[in-house]
């Protein structure tokens, strides 16, 4: 194929993609489901035929969609709204996806034929609610929670991907692990304390010297703030990695900080990263709608349909009425919040992490934990409208 055919079909597959939002409109059908299934039917086993296995591929350009996907949920992010619900959100973002991950990993060790540390990782993975999906269809339904609940399941969601993606890649260490010898509960608490501290204090220092920057550039051409803005975000990612802090978490607190204050041409950076935000959405979940094979969804439909009740009807609930045990939420909205525990593209990605550490049953792991978000989006996203007006949390 030549160059000219890759162009005419990159554009075909956006323009398409793009004006799927009507149907999402219409019909209440998540936006991100219709980008799964799109790059399932571009697939191998789809209309086009289009032959990607590459798993490595697809993590890089999972992880480059997530800076940007949350570095746009922390621009996006008013300060003032979340400061009221920033415990809430920070026990739902830690504890809430602790308890999730454990619960899940007990399950998938008396349901699948898994090792309990290969089913503790299946749980990790499967742990965290997703920044994109939740923005999205928050946003897309325009729902007026009661008592700043839409504020708590944004700060969550944006901010609860370093617990999981942390969780993920220690039970890897210790599923690969020659020497346990060196495995230390306190060493890995200490690990823990770190990343986040580092992650969290960057962040902090990164949202305050942005505007500063800006304001001092003077740069004479506007729409080059815009791209200040990705060489910013690029920077302090990759140096708060590079020192052992987690860099998801430095570039979301960077983002709502950034966001409080005023400074020049704040609002075309806004912009720029809101609409950037929706390409990287529609390449990620096309990308990994391309690494799944339909056909051997079929093999894993049963036990990863059971594990997807379970977390939406068990797991998910106990971990966030525990988690809000002591906060001001009452049934109904502890309820509401637990429906909204949609899964998306942060769990895919992370489910690639075992092929590419050669786990004898990371194939299998893949397809159940795409199978659980393609399930989660569906129902949990498409009711949302529903379940806010039945537990009536709506504001009049």
């Amino acid at each position: 194929m030549t160059l000219e055919s890759y162009l005419v079909g990159i554009g075909t597959i956006l323009f398409i993609s793009i004006f799927s939002s009507k149907l999402s409109s219409k019909f209440g059908i998540p936006l991100l489901l219709i980008f799964l299934i799109l790059g399932m039917l571009m697939g191998s086993e789809g209309i086009l035929g289009i032959e990607f296995d590459n798993p490595q591929i697809a993590q890089m350009v999972g992880t480059i969609a997530l800076l940007f996907i949350l570095y746009d949920g922390g621009l996006s992010t008013n300060y003032e709204d979340v400061k009221p619900i920033l415990r809430e959100g920070s026990i739902l973002a830690t504890l809430g996806v602790l308890l999730t991950a454990f619960m899940m990993g007990i399950f998938a060790y008396f349901l699948l034929d898994f090792t309990f540390l290969e089913s503790l990782l299946l749980g990790a993975i499967i742990s965290s609610t997703d920044a994109a999906a939740v923005f999205s269809i928050l946003r897309a339904k325009k729902l007026a929670l009661k008592n700043n609940i839409d504020h708590v399941l944004e700060l969550e969601s944006g901010s609860n991907d370093p617990m999981a993606i942390f969780l993920t890649l220690t039970i890897l260490n210790l599923i690969t692990t020659d020497d346990w010898s060196e495995f230390s509960l306190f060493g890995l608490i200490g690990h823990f304390i770190l990343q986040f501290s580092l992650g969290g204090i960057l962040g902090i220092i990164a949202g305050f010297l942005f505007p500063k920057i800006c304001a001092l550039a003077r740069i004479k051409y506007a729409n080059l703030y815009a791209l200040l803005s990705v060489s910013w975000l690029l920077l302090i990612y990759g140096i708060t990695t590079h020192i052992g802090g987690n860099g998801f978490l430095c570039i979301y607190i960077a983002g709502i900080l950034i966001n409080k204050s005023h400074f020049p041409f704040k609002r075309n950076i806004l912009d720029f990263h809101d609409s950037l935000a929706w390409v990287m959405q529609i390449t990620v979940f096309l990308t990994l709608g391309l690494l799944v094979f339909p056909s051997e969804l079929i093999q894993t439909a049963l036990p990863a349909l059971i594990l997807t009740c379970l977390l939406i009807f068990v797991a998910r609930p106990i971990g966030v009425f525990l988690s809000l045990y002591k906060s001001k939420f009452d049934f109904r909205e502890k309820s509401f919040i637990s429906w909204v525990g949609l899964r998306g593209a942060v769990p895919i990605v992370l489910a690639t992490y075992p092929y590419l550490e050669g786990l004898e049953n990371s194939h299998q792991i893949f397809n159940i934990v795409f199978f659980m978000v393609f399930i989660s989006v569906f129902i949990q996203g498409s009711t949302l409208p529903y379940f806010a007006n039945k537990l009536k949390i709506i504001n009049d």
